[in-house]
């Protein structure tokens, strides 16, 4: 039989000292405090006593290294994943707001007509069906046991609403995935459904930076 559960996992909080978006920019690794977070995520997967099979992470440096705890807790080699990847953005690289931030500028004001698709970048449904895609090839590639993909908070919260049955079209500061939050999935008939969510990073997110996100 296919995956028992999918466990969608988002990386720690990354060092980023200017502040910016930095999307799908290379360089921005976890903070020591990301690398914290991530530990804690392995750390709940373990607890929990789910036979983790199979480990699935973006390409991105950040991913990549949120998912070095889970690789060594279960012994799992990460298949990299291009379908999980942070969208693109017409910002990275910028601060969105303060002094000289993008969103002041009226040069970039073209890219914010429509908050609903969004004009700035990869449209929302793009992200869902990419994201929903990528998941089912990993349901389908154990015979036994959970598999575990480390993403993104966009990617993550699209599938979250696409399977909700809510509209793509959302206030990004009203997402629900904290840093190293754990969005758990599971196969009911021709569809997947989300049956838990836990947040074991939530005690250091006080200390934390989460503005780079797309």
């Amino acid at each position: 039989m296919p995956a028992e559960q999918i466990h969608l996992v988002r990386h720690g909080e990354v060092f980023n000292p200017q502040g910016v978006l930095y999307g799908r920019l290379p360089g921005y690794g976890l903070s020591d405090l990301g690398r914290r977070m991530a530990q804690s995520a392995a750390d709940l997967l373990v607890a929990t006593e789910r036979p983790v099979t199979a480990l699935v992470a973006s390409p991105l440096q950040r991913t990549q290294q949120s998912a070095e705890p889970v690789s060594e807790a279960f012994g799992l080699e990460p298949f990299l994943d291009e379908r999980v990847i942070e969208p693109e953005n017409r910002f990275e690289g910028k601060r969105m707001s303060g002094r000289g931030g993008a969103l002041g500028d009226a040069r970039n004001w073209r890219f914010l007509i429509n908050p609903w698709e969004p004009s700035w970048g990869e449209p929302f449904g793009s992200i869902a069906a990419r994201m929903l895609d990528a998941i089912g090839d990993a349901w389908r590639s154990v015979d036994t046991g959970d598999v575990v993909v480390v993403s993104h908070q966009l990617p993550i919260w699209m599938v979250h609403r696409r399977l909700a049955g809510l509209s793509l079209a959302h206030d990004p500061r009203r997402r629900r995935c904290g840093l190293s939050s754990i969005t758990t999935l599971e196969r009911r008939g021709d569809r997947f459904v989300e049956v838990d969510y836990r947040d074991p990073a939530a005690g250091l997110a006080a200390h934390a930076t989460d503005v780079g996100a797309v």
